[in-house]
């Protein structure tokens, strides 16, 4: 039953899209292959620039077969453009991972997908197929039109780009600092801790960039929630460089919302209990068999006494909700 729904909601918005001119008819020739329907169809001018630029033209022109889940331009226009500029012209070893997340082995139809499958791309991680009363979507994409038939493969239309799951942090990677435990430790700032200790590289360098060195070295008190270096390394690379460098804005607001006005100490936190934050936004703190969690960042170290406050370290940079 669930089969026969995909069919008529993939056939509907096909037929609904070639009604609208949304895919020329003569895309739909079978003896053009993938990317020859991506350069002459109007609506995948970023894709192709993309896939020129990560050097994986060839490939989707080859034999395949392949089936390509391939994001509109409105769907590149969703992303960052500063994002996309730096996967274009500086990351182009990302850009391919992102691009072979969106391509799939074989050709696979719209009648063969079915509700909870999961399908294993080019790029090595899977995606998750849902069917519903809304439509067919790839993870949270849309398929907005489905089927188009290449002589190498088949093109099935999504409205949000793709993005794979970060790689796991290696195991070996340091994510426990060491507690100070000199004598007087509790005379420096937050700050001072965070530099003098070796595992927050990465988060004195965004509270440089962002401007907070002076307000997080003042009298306070506060209680930051600090990220290790092995959290920061969970994000996308070219993420964390645009924010260094371009988007400090952004950068301030994501650190203020690691930031809590007065002392609270790890006695002073209970399940569920809700923290605004110097961001605006609020966090939510849950405790589970024994661990405390900040939304979903696991407390590592607690209680990291400071002359103007609290530290307690955390495994995940906090993302404030969007505004």
């Amino acid at each position: 039953m669930k089969k026969k729904a995909a069919v008529v909601i993939a056939s509907f918005v096909l037929l609904l899209a070639l009604l609208s001119g949304y895919v020329s008819t003569e895309a739909q020739a079978t003896e053009k292959n993938i990317m020859q329907i991506a350069q002459e169809d109007g609506n995948f001018t970023s894709l192709v620039a993309a896939v020129d630029a990560a050097g994986l033209d060839d490939e989707l022109s080859g034999p395949g077969p392949f089936t390509v889940f391939a994001p509109t331009d409105a769907a590149f226009a969703k992303l960052d453009p500063n994002l996309v500029n730096a996967l274009l012209t500086e990351d182009t070893a990302t850009l391919e991972q992102i691009l072979l997340y969106h391509v799939v082995s074989g050709e696979t139809l719209s009648t063969d997908l079915s509700d909870g499958m999961v399908v294993e791309t080019l790029q090595g991680s899977t995606v998750n197929v849902t069917i519903n009363g809304t439509g067919v979507f790839i993870n949270d994409a849309m398929v907005v039109v489905a089927d188009i038939q290449a002589s190498n493969g088949v093109i099935h239309v999504i409205d949000t780009v793709l993005i794979p799951p970060a790689a796991p942090v290696p195991p070996e990677e340091p994510c426990v600092p060491e507690v100070p435990t000199a004598p007087g430790a509790d005379n420096k700032t937050i700050v001072d801790i965070a530099v003098a200790d070796g595992n927050f590289t990465c988060l004195v360098a965004s509270l440089e960039a962002a401007g907070l060195v002076d307000e997080l070295s003042g009298p306070g008190p506060f209680t930051v929630f600090a990220p290790t270096d092995a959290a920061f390394a969970k994000l996308d690379p070219c993420v964390v460089n645009m924010l260094l460098t371009e988007d400090t804005t952004t950068l301030e607001q994501i650190l203020l919302y690691h930031v809590v006005s007065g002392e609270v100490l790890s006695t002073d936190l209970q399940d569920c209990q809700k923290v605004v934050t110097l961001q605006g936004g609020e966090v939510t703190i849950r405790i589970c068999d024994g661990n405390v969690f900040i939304n979903d960042a696991m407390v590592v170290v607690a209680d990291i006494q400071a002359s103007n406050g609290v530290i307690h370290v955390i495994d995940t940079v906090l993302m404030p909700p969007v505004a």
